[in-house]
């Protein structure tokens, strides 16, 4: 593993300080006040090749003007009940926090079907949660935990996966690109859990598409991956397919701890997530996260 060394990030901040204008804007929002953090995650993701870390740097930042990245928490999916079918065809959802503070983000691979819209709104959908993640849920548990917490981990439950998912494929690996070279260093380890016996048929397809360092960072758990999370969290955080063997990720099952799966709109992550966006529409200041 390299070492991100304090003149690597000198060498990377001068070239952004020589930057253009519109470069410079963009790298204040991206950063949020966390220069030197969101230097080190770009130098990491680049093995602390400079220059390959901060071509990396200006694409991401480069993508982020040419898509409006930083307006898009001001524009919500509407009506409602269009983006409840996307939140019930797109299983994702917050199901809590690690022990050390970071966000759980519980998936449901499995049975999400991606069938009720264009790729256009499940990839505008994806980016909104990274960027509710990044601006709101991180700095609140930051200031929760009262440490830098830039990081997440993510379980993905397998459940009534089937060969047929590889025709998802282009989406899958457009919504994996977006993470790998725009969000880089997010997320510390994929977990996968409840993976049938067609999951390493699916694996051998999907794996060669991911970047390295995303492959390196995911454990396929045994069965529910209740025994192993719980040494990372506590049971109230376990998403609700990890909490009884065999429990599986339905849209509507729900942990014994909650009334709402958190897949489902009326959860209240993706409450307090569309609410956020409604209100920065609407030119309203959002209230703070309460933990």
């Amino acid at each position: 593993m390299v070492v991100i060394t304090q003149d690597m990030i000198n060498q990377i901040l001068n070239l952004m300080d020589a930057a253009d204008e519109p470069l410079k804007i963009a790298f204040e929002k991206l950063h949020r006040g966390h220069p030197t953090e969101t230097v080190i995650r770009f130098l990491t993701a680049r093995d602390g090749n400079i220059t390959k870390a901060h071509n990396m740097l200006v694409d991401c930042l480069n993508w982020r003007i040419e898509n409006e990245v930083d307006k898009i928490l001001s524009k919500p999916i509407i009506p409602a009940e269009f983006y409840r079918s996307i939140r019930d065809s797109q299983l994702v959802g917050m199901s809590g926090y690690t022990k050390d503070g970071r966000p759980v983000i519980a998936i449901g691979a499995g049975l999400s079907t991606f069938d009720k819209a264009s790729i256009h709104h499940y990839v505008q959908s994806h980016i909104q949660i990274n960027e509710y993640r990044d601006h709101v849920i991180l700095p609140s548990a930051s200031k929760e935990f009262d440490r830098h917490i830039s990081t997440c981990v993510k379980v993905l439950d397998m459940t009534g996966l089937k060969l047929s998912h590889l025709n998802k494929i282009k989406l899958l690996t457009v919504i994996s690109n977006i993470d790998d070279l725009n969000y880089p260093e997010k997320t510390d380890t994929y977990y996968i859990v409840n993976a049938p016996y067609v999951f390493s048929a699916c694996w051998k397809v999907v794996k060669p598409l991911l970047h390295e360092r995303t492959r390196k960072r995911v454990q396929v758990l045994p069965g529910c991956g209740k025994d192993d999370l719980l040494k990372i969290m506590d049971y109230e955080s376990l998403p609700h397919f990890c909490t009884r063997q065999g429990s599986g990720s339905s849209r509507y099952s729900k942990n014994s701890t909650v009334d709402v799966c958190c897949f489902s709109l009326d959860h209240a992550f993706h409450q307090q997530l569309y609410n956020y966006i409604n209100q920065q529409a609407a030119g309203i200041e959002p209230q703070p996260l309460s933990n």
